[in-house]
């Protein structure tokens, strides 16, 4: 039996708006293309299945109401972009859920963005090797405070951009999903059995581009808190 004393562990969790309480967090999935024009001009057709990856739950970085903070870039790249999305919270989950059933799961939503080693991510894909290293880095995830479902409803649509240094890069709204929110989980719970204190990133709109050190970050999704990251 060993003598070294256990690890201590922080739990990860996600604050709630409005509530002392956290959200715990026990998966980041994310989606990948899941804006036509993102679709586009990543090289796809604007129209395929779903595909699926996951970040680390410590990768998440949360930004508080009205403050804006302090991102560290990340090591081991210098093409590191942003990638604005809306976030779901699930309350519940189960495998092979109907659009209908991956709808009465969603807890509530955050703004969040999915950071991307760019240059790290084509290597990897031109290799033929997992890409993680692109996107599965400390930091990855910046997100805001999350939003009960009660506040918003099941969402269809809602305005979402992202600018830097006060200039617009993207410009979308959730309308424009290729698959949206209820068929998204429905097919991500296809391949994984989904629980409770998983996070799905729902992907981004196009106008995805670098950050530099000194940049500021400027986040928003319609009637959701929003982000603002200054690149250090």
């Amino acid at each position: 039996m060993s003598t070294l004393p256990l690890p201590r562990v922080q739990p990860v969790a996600v604050p709630i708006l409005n509530d002392q309480q956290t959200y715990p967090v026990r998966r980041v999935f994310c989606v990948g293309r899941n804006y036509a024009d993102h679709a586009i001009e990543m090289g796809g057709t604007g129209r395929e299945p779903p595909f699926f990856f996951l970040k680390p739950a410590d990768a998440l970085f949360p930004v508080p109401v009205g403050q804006t903070v302090d991102w560290p870039y990340p090591m081991a790249t210098e093409d590191c972009h942003h990638e604005v999305e809306l976030v779901v919270a699930l309350a519940c989950g189960g495998r092979q859920l109907s659009p209908e059933q991956a709808a009465s799961c969603i807890w509530g939503y955050a703004l969040g963005l999915d950071m991307t080693r760019r240059d790290r991510q084509a290597e990897m894909k031109k290799a033929g090797k997992p890409w993680e290293i692109g996107k599965a880095f400390d930091h990855g995830a910046p997100i805001g405070p999350l939003v009960p479902i009660g506040e918003r409803g099941v969402l269809i649509e809602g305005a979402i951009t992202l600018s830097v240094n006060g200039t617009v890069k993207q410009s979308g709204n959730l309308a424009q999903l290729i698959w949206p929110l209820a068929e998204m989980i429905s097919e991500l719970s296809k391949a994984w059995a989904l629980e409770a204190g998983d996070l799905i990133f729902t992907g981004t709109p196009a106008g995805v581009g670098p950050v530099q050190r000194g940049d500021q970050v400027d986040a928003s999704f319609e009637g959701l808190p929003s982000l603002s990251l200054r690149v250090v």
